[in-house]
C-alpha cells in the first residue's frame, strides 16, 4: 500500500507566520551580588517592537 501523505505535504499545511521569534535575555541581581540570567522567546512582527514586548 502506498503512502498517501508525504512529509512535504504535511509541512505545507502548517502555513507560514509573519511573526519573528526573538530571544530576550534579562538580568537580575540578588542581594548577595550574584547575577541571574532569565531568557525567553518573544514573537513580534518587527524588531522595533521588542522593547514593548519585553516590558509588557
Amino acid at each position: 500500500m502506498a503512502k498517501t501523505q508525504t512529509f512535504v505535504d504535511k509541512s505545507k499545511k502548517k502555513g507560514v507566520s509573519d511573526l519573528i521569534s526573538v530571544k530576550v535575555v534579562t538580568t537580575e541581581r540578588s542581594e548577595k551580588g550574584t547575577v541571574k540570567f532569565n531568557e525567553r522567546f518573544v514573537k513580534v512582527k518587527d524588531l522595533a517592537e521588542v522593547e514593548k514586548a519585553v516590558k509588557g
